[in-house]
Parts: structure tokens; sequence; C-alpha cells
């Protein structure tokens, strides 16, 4: 397929070889968490600053803080000591931390999840709210019915996003569950505008719960679009 390929967001490395196999095998960002309490692979700082620059001396794998903390000062400090320019603010983070982050980190390109649930999405009056902070770039996230967030497994339907998308004014990634054999459902989601790629956990893996080379390449061959990928910010 010719042209730019979309984003292809991989989350939860932990690994020097988690960066390696993503970079090779079609991966254009790679979410590290940290403050993600209880999560599968949350990272310690410094394992966390160990993989940023890992991914960073690929050449072509952008690394992506992935957090549920919502301490503006806190989180800024750490994407200067650590190199990160891609934060995404995962949990249910009020407008005011995207705008004290963006006041912050002027360059940085700030994400903010919309949670998708039972056909809603509790953030939808807030929307505008966060543009107007300064977020670059929606995250579309699918919550499991009790309510847990992040990696939850959950595919997206696409009536739930198209529902939400006339709210939005920037550009949105894609996540929950999806795999390789999405795409077709997914497609009036796809060719919107505004639709800048996806952001998958499981479906990168094999069945022991480990970045796989061929599930990575699956994603990548499926997901790989013609529309052109724009710079954020």
């Amino acid at each position: 397929m010719s042209g730019p390929a979309a984003v292809l967001k991989i989350c939860g490395a932990t690994e020097e070889a988690d960066i390696d196999l993503l970079a090779t095998h079609g991966a254009s960002h790679v979410g590290l968490w940290h403050g993600v309490p209880g999560g599968h692979a949350d990272l310690p700082e410094d394992r966390l600053s160990d993989l940023v620059s890992a991914a960073h001396a690929t050449g072509r794998l952008e690394p992506v803080l992935v957090t549920f903390l919502g301490d503006p000062e806190a989180l800024a400090a750490l994407a200067r000591r650590t190199g990160l320019r891609w934060l995404q603010l995962h949990a249910y983070q009020p407008p005011g931390v995207v705008r004290a982050l963006r006041a912050a980190l002027p360059d940085a390109v700030l994400v903010k999840v919309l949670h998708l649930r039972a056909g809603g999405c509790p953030e939808r009056p807030l929307i505008g709210a966060y543009e107007r902070a300064g977020t670059d770039l929606f995250l579309l996230d699918t919550t499991t019915e009790d309510g847990r967030v992040g990696s939850t497994g959950q595919a997206p339907r696409a009536r739930d996003a198209l529902d939400l998308l006339p709210r939005l004014t920037r550009p949105f990634l894609l996540a929950g569950g999806i795999t390789p054999d999405h795409r077709p459902g997914l497609a009036p989601v796809v060719s919107h505008p505004g639709f800048r790629g996806v952001d998958v956990d499981t479906a990168a893996r094999d069945g022991h719960g480990r970045l796989a080379a061929p599930a990575v390449t699956a994603l990548a061959r499926a997901w790989r679009t013609t529309h052109p990928l724009e710079e954020t910010r």
C-alpha cells in the first residue's frame, strides 16, 4: 500500500528487546507505562528513562508516556528528565492538567484519552475544554462494563466512535482490543479525516503475553493507510 503510514502505537514495552522488536516490525510509537498502579507494564522512572533512550536510538520509534498521574508539575519534570516528547493522559485528568502541561511543555504532543463506555463518553461535555487547553490528539478507548480503563481488550464499536467524532476538532487514535481483523468493521471511522492510527496492546502479544514479531507485523500490515500523516503540531 503506497503513501505514509498511520500511527501504530504498541503499548506496554518493558525491555530493550521489546523496543528493538517494535522498531523492526512496523510500529511507529511505543507506549511506556509509568504511574499506572497495578499495570502489567508499569515502569519505575529509571527503566522508563532507559527505554525512552532506546526508542530514540532506533531513529524510527517515538516513545509515549502512558500515565494515570495528574500532577502537571511532576509530569513536566519527568518529561524533561527522560526526554519524552509525547505524553498520554490515560485516566480522567481534567482540562486544567492539560492546560498546565501545555504551558510547561509548549513543544510536547499531548494526548488525552476519551473513554467509550456503554454507548456514551463521560468526557463528552469536556471535549471543547480539552481542546482549548491544548490537547493535540485524542485517543478513543473502550472501557469495560464496570469502568476499568487501559488495555481492557474491549473492541471499539464503530457507531460509538462515530457518535463522538462530530464533537472533535482535533485528530484521534483508536484503541480498545483492536486486532488486524477489526479494520473492515471500523472502515467508517478509519475513513474520517481526523483518523491518525491505532493503539494496541493485547493483539501485539503471543499466548504468553509477550510482544511478538508476527503479531506486530500483522497489525502493521492491516493498519497502514494512504491517509497523509500530518505533523500533530
